[in-house]
């Protein structure tokens, strides 16, 4: 890990530390496909939960529906996949709201097996008294969810760099091409959620994150707790 990005992790931590500490807190990582949430937010946690406030981490990829919901306007459909993917109803009622200033604390972390298409068995946990809940994925600016975050941050990533990183993961999509039909779907969905939600607008912090050694600060409006 380079300097530069300690050092934004240290002041990533420090924020999340130091908003609302007399309560639990929900803070979300959003960005494209492959922007690299999950190894920001999988980094983070540890971080916070250094500095004296436990963490919990999820991800809204747990809360996908079936895949014939996912996939009924298309294979390759742009509009399924931003219009249909997620489950928001259960990823608030399961996870955020529980976790948020008037809940009980009594949550459960994932509600969908991706994998093998069918929902997990329920596990209530209980958060600890203030509590962060730093959850990673896609979208995290919809209107069905953008007034739970106590704390936004956006990774901000060119596609010709995410779409390579993503493929990293997986045969899904095509590392080479953005325009190709392997990519249509993400891509095309993903372009009409930064076009109607505007994410780079509404999260509190902004990260340029194109290269991992150095990333930039772009926005940093983050509320004090």
């Amino acid at each position: 890990m380079s300097e530069a990005h300690a050092s934004l992790l240290s002041q990533l931590a420090a924020a999340a530390v130091a908003l609302h500490p007399l309560r639990m807190i929900r803070v979300a990582i959003d960005g494209v496909d492959g922007a690299g949430k999950t190894t920001l937010a999988d980094a983070l946690a540890p971080l916070v939960a250094a500095q004296g406030r436990p963490a919990i981490r999820a991800s809204v990829d747990d809360f996908q529906h079936p895949r014939a919901l996912r996939y009924a306007r298309g294979r390759h459909s742009p509009d399924g996949f931003y219009l249909d993917s997620y489950d928001y109803d259960s990823f608030r009622k399961l996870l955020l709201d529980p976790l948020g200033p008037e809940g009980s604390g009594r949550y459960i972390a994932r509600s969908f097996d991706l994998d093998n298409d069918r929902p997990f068995d329920p596990v209530t946990q209980q958060a600890a008294p203030g509590a962060a809940l730093i959850v990673d994925g896609i979208f995290l600016h919809r209107p069905e969810i953008r007034a739970c975050w106590d704390l936004s941050i956006f990774l901000k990533v060119d596609f010709e760099v995410s779409v390579p990183r993503g493929a990293q993961r997986g045969p899904t999509v095509d590392a080479t091409d953005t325009a190709s039909p392997a990519n249509q779907r993400y891509v095309g969905g993903q372009k009409r959620y930064l076009g109607e939600c505007e994410p780079e607008q509404r999260a509190d912090i902004v990260i340029g994150y194109d290269d991992l050694r150095e990333p930039k600060i772009l926005k940093w409006i983050a509320s004090q707790g």
